[in-house]
């Protein structure tokens, strides 16, 4: 199965996306097709043995339609070239043709002004409302402004379907071609009692409503992509790189991979890479959404669009092109954005069957009008009022713009959001399950505490510190690497050890400066005959505190006791205590020890905790919490062996810092790794669908409440009749409505407490 991603041109409505959707489907080998009419795309799942591109694109051609394949983009121009230059052709053509009908528009209401109060107004000359007059101008309106509409009807109805541009063109032309009928016929229909009226500016005006509607619609679209434009300007231009030892700049695209780059203080980092020479400080934030600025040296990953604060560096390109973690971002956004939330079904439902309801609407509009009253002036407006001020659009437009806007805020936020079920899903979340290691702590073991039999006096616990330096920096166990650590930390000068020694499961010994040191468990220290008894105390209240305590022996007696833990990362406790005031359950999971892992989840603020899990057994927890207790479950995890969970919970976010199989397995990646980006991705999710919800309640009362007045079912009680012109600036402003009320989602912000 391969995935494909069109640009779709020639959709007007909703009900275009249906038929592109239903086209596509009747392809032979295609699984899924997923039209995005926001996004003006399609996605597309299809067997490459039974089916390819030029299929696809034919059935979407016979469907009346046309669809091209989206490349790779360019991560400098940030959008296709081509496309932009449509989209600015399309937009100056609306321009034009709005301003056309504007200004003969503005003639014909002055010119039709007597005849709609039923006074004569001295102030406007008689040949302003001549028929014939009225008939010149608006020739040009109707078929040159509203040419668009009269195609967009043929293509549909040489495929048996009816979109917006059906019930546009059919309005328009009800109007246009009575009024042309009574300036030719006008003794005719005197003689049959009729009054010869014209409404050459009812079809003048609302074509031009309706593309200046299309206009504002276009230009307020443009803006929902606002965060995937952003993130592609990130990018760098160019890249500083060393060869032949020469210093050259080279366009980023040229940039590969083993190059290395020279990245001097305020310069964008141009692609992801490892530093080999030199210190600075980079500022991330545009990437992780961290704000606080990260100290690198030889050895750390830098990330391309980063910022370099204060030293130079060199560094060696590892990811160029579309695998950098930039690209990568761009391309998940991407996804997301033109994918469709389960909430979105209620309006393809809708919109499927829509266009034919109105039509039929109309027709017994006219008729009831027509053959009850025997008014044909009343059963000409209202048919062309239910025509005109039906619009599917808002009901199309009321999911994917918010998503869009959604997605994109999440990823300035740090968070990525693979597709809008899981950004739907999040804010029903009850149960949040988070891995212990490397999601609530760090994730690499740290020395927190260090006694030492005899104290401080004279730098006693400096000069044992090199000691223990001194043997365990020739272990590779991550508890040695964290005693070196600590002694560097301390300024303590690193000297080599002899005659080291590892024993499995005990621990290390070896000799320096002439003295014998041995570091290890206290089962080790009991086997060697060595007495433990004067830190006691102290080893019991650390383990209380799930600490792991490792002695320190020289020449056979205890000198010093240390303190290793996975410790919580700062933002553990605050991030925790934000999700239980959101009022979810939160479960810490964990292979450790019962007494270790309680002490840990006491100091994140965890009551619950699942501990001694193993690793295959994750995922079956996670499915118990489901199941058993009927919960919505999320799982929050950064290893390999956390993948399985990721994956079964109803919602899996990843720890951005972890594993590419997490990464993978999940819904959402906190790009950071700071917890803290769970309450925001549920605070997202639920600005979201309010949004959503927001949108779909006004298109559904828009068109529930706008079709019947138009239908005239107040005409009998109040004698309200809904103008056709009003009509039009209703529909054509009602997508313009639900696309600004999606943008309001740009101004999100996380609450922090």
């Amino acid at each position: 199965m391969e995935n494909l991603t069109l640009k779709l041109r020639g959709m007007s409505c909703a009900s275009c996306a249906s038929t592109i959707e239903e086209a596509v489907h009747s392809v032979p080998g295609v699984s899924e097709c997923s039209v995005n009419f926001g996004m003006e795309q399609a996605t597309v799942k299809y067997d490459s043995q039974k089916t390819n591109l030029e299929a696809i694109q034919d059935a979407i051609d016979d469907a009346g339609y046309s669809a091209s394949s989206v490349q790779d983009q360019e991560m400098v121009t940030g959008e296709d070239d081509a496309e932009k230059a449509a989209r600015k052709a399309e937009s100056r053509e609306l321009l034009i043709k709005v301003a056309v009908g504007g200004v003969i528009s503005v003639i014909l209401i002055v010119g039709s002004l007597p005849a709609m109060i039923g006074v004569n107004l001295p102030w406007i000359p008689a040949w302003l409302h001549n028929p014939w007059f009225q008939l010149a101008l608006t020739v040009p309106v109707q078929f040159w402004c509203g040419y668009r509409f009269y195609t967009g009807t043929w293509k549909a109805f040489k495929h048996h379907a009816a979109t917006m541009d059906t019930l546009i063109a059919l309005g328009t032309s009800a109007a246009f071609f009575y009024s042309l009928f009574a300036t030719l016929f006008s003794g005719f229909l005197i003689n049959q009692g009729l009054t010869p009226q014209v409404y050459y500016e009812t079809a003048a005006v609302v074509i031009t409503l309706i593309l200046l509607g299309r206009l504002f619609e276009s230009r307020a679209k443009g803006q929902t992509s606002e965060a995937i434009r952003q993130l592609m300007g990130l990018q760098a231009r160019d890249a500083r790189v060393i060869r032949d030892g020469q210093e050259i700049d080279v366009p980023i695209k040229e940039v590969q991979i083993d190059d290395v780059i020279l990245v001097r203080p305020g310069e964008k980092v141009p692609v992801d890479g490892e530093i080999t020479e030199g210190r600075s400080t980079l500022y991330e934030a545009m990437v992780t959404g961290e704000s606080v600025p990260v100290k690198k040296q030889s050895g750390d990953e830098v990330i391309g669009a980063t910022i370099n604060k204060t030293g130079s560096f060199k560094f060696r390109a590892t990811r160029v092109g579309k695998d950098t973690v930039l690209a990568q971002i761009v391309q998940l956004v991407q996804d997301a954005q033109g994918s469709k939330a389960p909430i979105q079904r209620i309006a393809d439902q809708v919109t499927g069957w829509f266009v034919p309801a109105v039509i039929a609407v109309a027709i017994a509009t006219f008729v009831t009008w027509f053959n009850v009253m025997g008014n044909l002036t009343l059963a000409l407006i209202t048919t062309v009022g239910v025509l005109i001020i039906a619009c599917p659009c808002a009901l199309g437009l009321a999911t994917p713009t918010s998503v869009m806007v959604g997605t994109g805020k999440g990823a300035e936020n740090g968070i990525l959001i693979k597709g809008a079920e899981s950004l739907e899903l999040a804010h029903r979340i009850q149960t949040i399950v988070l891995d212990k290691t490397g999601t609530l702590t760090v994730g690499k073991p740290t020395v927190t505490d260090f006694v030492t039999v005899g104290g401080t006096a004279n730098h006693n616990e400096l000069k044992l510190l090199r000691l223990a330096a001194a043997v365990e920096r020739n272990s590779e166990h991550p508890l040695a690497e964290a005693v070196v650590s600590y002694a560097q930390s301390q300024q303590v000068k690193l000297v080599d050890a002899q005659n080291f020694e590892a024993i499995s499961g005990s621990g290390v010994q070896g000799t320096v400066s002439e003295r014998f040191v041995q570091i290890g468990t206290s089962r080790w220290m009991e086997e060697l005959g060595i007495a433990t008894e004067a830190l006691q105390e102290r080893k019991a209240a650390w383990e209380t505190e799930g600490k792991t305590a490792v002695w320190m022996a020289v020449d056979g007696k205890i000198e010093g006791l240390i303190a290793i833990a996975d410790a919580l990362k700062p933002s553990s406790a605050a991030a925790v205590k934000s999700l239980r005031r959101l009022g979810l359950e939160v479960v810490m999971l964990t292979g450790d020890n019962q007494k270790t892992a309680e002490a840990i989840a006491r100091e994140a603020g965890i009551t619950r905790v699942l501990a001694e899990v193993r690793p295959d057994q994750k995922a079956a927890q996670v499915v118990a919490l489901q199941e058993k207790e009927d919960k919505i479950v999320a799982m929050v995890g950064d290893g390999i062996n956390d993948a399985p969970a990721l994956a079964q919970a109803h919602v899996g976010i990843a720890i951005g810092t972890g594993t590419d199989v997490a990464i993978a397995a999940s819904d959402l990646t906190l790009i950071s790794g700071e917890l803290q980006g769970i309450v925001t991705a549920i605070q997202l999710s639920n600005a979201t669908i309010r949004n959503i919800r927001q949108n779909l309640f006004f298109a559904f009362i828009y068109n529930t409440a706008g079709i019947p007045i138009a239908a005239g079912i107040l005409f009998p009680i109040f004698g309200w009749l809904l103008n056709p012109i009003i009509a039009g600036a209703a529909m054509a402003f009602s997508s313009v409505s639900v696309v600004t009320n999606a943008l309001r989602l740009r101004n999100f912000q996380p609450s922090k407490g």
